[in-house]
């Protein structure tokens, strides 16, 4: 899905679902607040009014629901009525599922219907379903593009989206996809060597020069752990340092994640139940790298 690109829009673009597919999504309490006639141009001339109604009173979360409008071209679907400890007031959780799910694969749009408080979180809900990295065989070779758009109800739900919104969006969507990919790739392709090149990649987009402590110059400037753990591998251990430090600071802020490309162990090697999924041992480095990213690029006043 490396071709796939995520667009956010501030408002409605008409749209016919034969040409672009849609799925209409948000929590029922919200999606009945919406009348056809906010909706209809992205459905129209393909679904009418009465089957929209009849779609939304029929759906019946458990946790989650969709119901086709037309074909597999329009759907509506619903979000969990409760939030619990494994789920946000977002649900975003379920939101990438969902996406995921109904996909088309080609060019199509996701219209979100939820409260403006929550369209940061149900971006980046989008963003978690559609992964740069793949080695399934067809996947990613044709570009296209997601649109995600936006109908607010409730508290604030005349408060637009500006430009600054969308950019913060498609930045920070990046960094979750960017996340992901060096979780995803395996530790033979996501060495410590590769994850160096990703680290000094968004640094070069930031304008930022990372420093790199690897291999012996680890052990002789008192990074006894990291070398003691790596020493003996192809692609030696590292420490990378990315610095902000913009101009009138007046705090510092430090950042750390583990960054592990595969835990086996080491002397206490990992079992056959414990050893699967350790290539996730880098996601807290992952992520700092994209948090990094996207806090910079939306000018991030402390020195980071």
């Amino acid at each position: 899905m490396a071709n796939t690109k995520i667009a956010f829009s501030a408002s409605l673009t008409t749209s016919d679902p034969n040409v672009r597919p849609v799925v209409i999504i948000g929590q029922v309490k919200h999606l009945l607040k919406v009348p056809f006639e906010k909706v209809k141009c992205k459905l129209q001339p393909r679904v009418t009014e009465e089957v929209y109604n009849a779609a939304a009173l029929n759906l019946q979360p458990s946790p989650t629901d969709t119901c086709s409008l037309w074909l597999s071209n329009a759907t509506l679907a619903a979000l969990p009525t409760k939030a619990s400890r494994h789920n946000t007031p977002s649900r975003g959780h379920s939101i990438s599922r969902i996406v995921k799910s109904c996909a088309s694969g080609g060019d199509e749009f996701f219209l979100i219907v939820c409260e403006r408080a929550n369209a940061f979180a149900s971006a980046c809900a989008v963003a978690r379903a559609f992964p740069l990295y793949s080695r399934k065989s067809g996947v990613g070779l044709t570009k296209r593009t997601v649109t995600v758009e936006f109908i607010f109800v409730g508290e604030n739900s005349e408060d637009p989206l500006s430009d600054k919104d969308l950019q913060c969006m498609t930045d920070t969507a990046y960094a979750i996809r960017l996340a992901a990919k060096i979780v995803d790739i395996p530790c033979s392709e996501m060495h410590t060597d590769a994850f160096i090149q990703e680290i000094t990649t968004v640094g070069k987009e930031l304008g930022i020069s990372p420093k790199i402590v690897q291999g012996e110059d680890l052990d002789k400037q008192g990074f006894g752990g990291l070398y003691g753990v790596g020493k003996c591998a192809v692609h030696k251990p590292a420490l990378a340092v990315l610095s902000h430090t913009p101009e009138g600071a007046s705090r510092t802020i430090a950042w750390v994640g583990k960054g592990i490309v595969y835990d086996t162990g080491g002397l206490s090697i990992k079992g056959k139940t414990a050893m699967p999924g350790m290539k996730r041992d880098c996601g807290g480095a992952a992520a700092i790298l994209g948090a990094f990213y996207s806090a910079v690029k939306q000018g991030f006043t402390d020195n980071l």
